[in-house]
């Protein structure tokens, strides 16, 4: 079909969509409404497919769930063969209205095609999806998730053999089968009939607890008076992080934890938030202020597929800060070289992206770490911690991202939360006993290291509209290029890829004072992002310099 009205009239008309998918595109009267439905099909790109809810091509529900799900299949009976047959997919949901009911549809479609699907019955972590394919051997996974996403949105995250997402030359190969697929042609099995054939198992709290014991074995030795005495309050912000997380802190020892009791509850809805993202400030206001009220020494938060943390902390004035991804990363980085520096090995490294803080990576060196850098999205990280498991090269002490993710350990190979907040824990009571406060902490660290003022922002741009803004913004980069200021020193642009760097539509520019930002379109989100690192002595020279960099990028985009 050549236009979207023509796919939006079959959508609407043919007998193959239920009758209230069919009602509901019959009740659109906006054109561009339509148009963004149609326009093109939900793509299904490096970190899965992720989009809106609703009837449509360009929109997230079953049909498309089946679609992406029978073109990962058949890429894991063309990959392995016979042993896709035997090994299986392993797949979880969150806690977003619908992803209990798309994660039966992505197994049964797996199960129609002659793959065996482990199903879990409970809600889950990401993270515990990783830990779940490698535990169990499979070829593949799936996670029903859209992260951090507002509630309108659902997603479709797919796992290889190792645990990891998708690497770009796999996700290839997947796209090119699933663009194969006519979504009029995609089955599911009968559930009883997949049970019975032995197709479908369920799965839940064993496996579960077998992930919290993998999440503990990342403790560092610590006198329980200390744990003890670290005041916590945590939120899941509605999601699948409630249930895991309290009993790792619980079963570690940390027993002063108070639950964000509006938050507590799993809601896909997400009613206590405009957005359930905790690396937002907005959406750990409440537990900030239940902090207050209880004197709690830390404010801990994970979104709703429970990778992504938050942490604000006490002051000794009584004022709660609020910590970006970067600070919070850097400082478990920093805690954890300190009470493991006996441990560390000749080999040990960290692994962090293009767009993350160059504070970390200079704690790191502090300590003789190496530091490799990798593209923006923990697939990265995962991808190399895999090859230096195989080959022994390196040992991975610490795995981060700007976007508020990290991982210590190597029993998964995405960013946890559980043992993030769990070492943040950590990190509170020792600094506790030291008579400091996590600010107090992180003020030292910039005596230490120099003050790093890093900073993100994120133009959003919705509809086919927004899209073809955002793809504009970085083709007018491009061609201006170091035209840009006089004061950069070079640019370095990723789209045809560099070395080990698979293709990415990533600029970054260094400026003459040291500093960097780098730009790029969101792979998940209707966005572009746009990065900022300054190192300075002085704070003040580092936000002066800030608000020039921000002016030469916003100069751009009002341009388009």
């Amino acid at each position: 079909m050549s236009n979207y009205r023509e796919k939006y009239e079959f959508w609407k008309n043919d007998s193959f969509f239920d009758d209230e998918t069919r009602a509901e595109l019959a009740a659109l009267t906006d054109e561009k409404e339509i148009e963004d439905r149609f326009y093109r099909d939900l793509e299904f790109g490096t970190g899965g497919a992720r989009g809106i809810m609703g009837a449509g091509t360009n929109r997230f529900n079953s049909y498309n769930v089946r679609r992406i799900s029978t073109g990962f299949a058949n890429y894991m009976l063309k990959t392995f063969g016979d042993e896709a047959k035997k090994k299986g997919v392993a797949v979880a949901f969150d806690t977003r209205n619908n992803s209990q009911e798309y994660a039966r549809q992505t197994a049964l479609t797996m199960c129609a095609c002659g793959i065996p699907a482990y199903l879990y019955t409970i809600t889950c972590p990401t993270p515990t999806l990783s830990f779940t394919v490698r535990e169990l051997g499979c070829c593949g996974g799936v996670i029903i998730t859209a992260s951090h996403n507002k509630k309108q949105y659902n997603g479709y995250k797919a796992y290889d053999e190792t645990g990891c997402q998708l690497y770009p030359y796999t996700a290839d190969e997947v796209i090119a089968e699933v663009d194969k697929v006519d979504i009029t042609s995609t089955v599911i099995m009968d559930e009883k009939e997949a049970v019975d054939k032995g197709l479908l198992t369920y799965i839940g709290e064993d496996m579960m607890d077998k992930y919290i014991k993998a999440v503990m074995a990342q403790a560092n030795p610590m006198p329980a008076e200390q744990k003890a005495a670290v005041k916590v309050v945590y939120t899941p912000l509605h999601g699948a992080g409630l249930v895991p997380i309290t009993r790792v802190l619980k079963e570690s020892g940390f027993t002063n934890v108070t639950v964000v009791a509006e938050q507590a509850t799993p809601d896909g809805n997400f009613p206590t938030v405009d957005s359930p993202n905790p690396g937002d400030e907005s959406a750990m206001q409440m537990a900030m202020d239940l902090s207050r009220q209880i004197g709690a020494d830390v404010a801990l938060g994970s979104d709703p597929d429970a990778d992504r943390i938050g942490m604000a902390a006490m002051d000794k004035n009584g004022q709660f800060m609020f910590f970006t991804g970067n600070q919070i990363c850097a400082m478990i980085l920093e805690y954890l070289l300190t009470v493991r520096k006996d441990r560390l090995q000749s080999n040990s490294c960290l692994i962090t992206t293009v767009v993350t803080s160059e504070m970390g990576s200079d704690i790191a060196r502090s300590f003789g770490l190496t530091v490799d850098e990798v593209l923006t999205g923990f697939k990265f990280i995962g991808a190399l911690m895999t090859k230096y498991e195989k080959s022994g090269e390196k040992k991975v002490e610490f795995g981060y991202e700007e976007s508020n993710g990290c991982l210590i350990g190597d029993y998964v190979r995405e960013k946890d939360s559980a043992v993030a907040i769990m070492m943040m824990c950590e990190m509170a009571a020792y600094y506790k006993a030291k008579g400091m406060t996590l600010c107090d902490a992180l003020d030292a660290m910039y005596n230490k290291y120099g003050y790093y003022l890093d900073h993100l922002d994120s133009y959003e741009f919705t509809g086919k509209d927004g899209a073809d803004k955002i793809a504009a913004i970085n083709k007018k980069l491009r061609s201006i290029g170091m035209g840009l200021s006089d004061e950069i020193a070079r640019m370095k642009d990723f789209e045809k890829g560099d070395g080990d760097y698979p293709p990415s539509d990533v600029l970054k520019c260094w400026f003459k004072d040291g500093s960097w930002m780098a730009i790029r379109p969101s792979g998940t989100e209707p966005k572009t992002k746009v990065y900022y690192c300054i190192h300075d002595n002085n704070k003040e020279a580092a936000e002066a310099a800030l608000t020039k960099r921000k002016a030469l990028i916003e100069n751009i985009i009002n341009s388009i």
